[in-house]
């Protein structure tokens, strides 16, 4: 066989993976949004003399290098996408990037909890009137970053028409982005941070409730430690490969054995990246048809981007 003849047999596994995710740009805003607060805030920490501003200003240092992570494991994905030592493409990388994230908000969630016993212990004085001030604006610019990242359009990706498997188009759930997760939960973090920073600092002023500040502290970083975990629960999940959930894997059998007396005997389906799947898939047939034939049978909408099929006559009959 010619090698123009097999090329209609080939295919790459790019899968879209190479094109500017609205993720992208939209987080990269947010990181040169994140970077000039963090600036305000720690100068403004320094000058006046705020533990608590200075703290916030360190915290949110921390979660613009976790979003540089996410910008990073953007532009790399798509500078590799079509290397071919990634067996089913970069798609994971999206999901590594926001395991990366969710360790660096457990250690966030951490250092909360540390500093807020510190200040429960010992407090410390607080400018009030500067501290609220900046932790306004604060909560102001994480608001509008949260906004911009949870307002990112659904992306759709490119049709595939490859003869291992069926010509469809794949609609990218924003919530298989693990990587953009990742990014709104940092800035959904340093947000309830500042809200959280504004009702204590609130209370202490005018209350002399100083305490509130290091519970407060305290409270959010419960709260961060919640999300944190699901995110790593998640994309831990497309890393291990783990099974898809029962409903997809049902829809897909369904789909193989309708009306005929086709058994589907083996069945793996696992997510290879953002809202892309991949199936292996073993049938044992009175009257086998072609691997192709099978193939035509997934339905489009399952996002499943690369199947392998396996035919088997029953020899019992």
């Amino acid at each position: 066989m010619h090698t123009h003849q097999l090329e209609k047999w080939t295919h790459d596994h790019v899968f879209g993976q190479d094109q500017q995710r609205e993720g992208e740009k939209r987080t990269l805003l947010i990181v040169l949004l994140t970077a000039a607060m963090m600036v305000v805030e720690i100068s403004t920490g320094l000058i006046s003399g705020s533990m608590a501003l200075l703290a916030d200003g360190l915290h949110m240092a921390s979660h613009t290098v976790a979003l540089g992570i996410s910008v990073f494991a953007y532009v790399i994905s798509r500078r590799l996408a079509s290397d071919r030592r990634f067996a089913f493409g970069v798609g994971k990388i999206n999901s590594l990037a926001g395991f990366a994230s969710a360790i660096l908000l457990l250690g966030f969630a951490l250092t909360m909890v540390i500093e807020s016993t510190g200040r429960l212990i010992d407090p410390v004085a607080i400018v009030f009137d500067q501290a609220i001030m900046v932790a306004t604006i604060g909560l102001v610019v994480n608001g509008f970053s949260a906004w911009v990242l949870l307002s990112t359009p659904h992306e759709h990706g490119h049709s595939h028409d490859h003869t291992h498997t069926h010509t469809h188009d794949h609609a990218h759930e924003k919530g298989h982005d693990h990587n953009l997760r990742g990014a709104y939960l940092h800035v959904l973090a340093d947000a309830l941070t500042s809200i959280l920073a504004i009702v204590a600092l609130l209370a202490g002023k005018y209350m002399g409730a100083s305490w509130l500040d290091p519970l407060m502290g305290i409270v959010g970083a419960a709260l961060v430690t919640r999300w944190s975990f699901g995110l790593i629960r998640e994309a831990s999940k497309v890393l291990l490969d783990s099974q898809a959930d029962d409903r997809k894997v049902n829809v897909l059998r369904a789909a193989i054995e309708h009306g005929s007396s086709d058994r589907v005997t083996d069945l793996h389906l696992w997510s290879i990246g953002h809202g892309i799947f991949a199936a292996e898939i073993a049938i044992v047939s009175d009257e086998p048809r072609s691997p192709e034939h099978y193939k035509s049978l997934i339905p489009a909408q399952m996002e499943i981007v690369h199947a392998t099929v396996e035919v088997h006559r029953c020899l019992d009959h």
